[in-house]
């Protein structure tokens, strides 16, 4: 399933609305490393790859703007350690 992943830059997070349920993925943007804090999908929506679409947003916007990610959300870190193309944005 394909969702509209938009960034909400105020409350520094990434943000899917589906089914008037909202999935987030957040951040904490600090000397240029995006700190991914945490990602959040509702039960009733779990296992659609809406958490992946999350990430892999908030990683393009990472690389797009020339920050490197530190994946302190387990789902992240997951993520970017399946994703090898992602290596590069890791804060290490």
């Amino acid at each position: 399933m394909r969702v509209e992943v938009t960034h909400n830059p105020a409350a520094q997070r990434f943000e899917a609305a589906l089914d008037g349920q909202l999935s987030v993925a957040d951040y904490e943007l600090r000397d240029g490393i995006m700190h991914m804090t945490h990602t959040g999908v509702p039960l009733a929506l779990r296992g659609q790859g809406i958490a992946a679409q999350l990430v892999r947003a908030a990683l393009d916007h990472a690389r797009a703007h020339g920050f490197k990610v530190n994946p302190l959300c387990s789902y992240v870190r997951a993520y970017m350690q399946r994703h090898p193309e992602t290596q590069a944005l890791w804060a290490r």
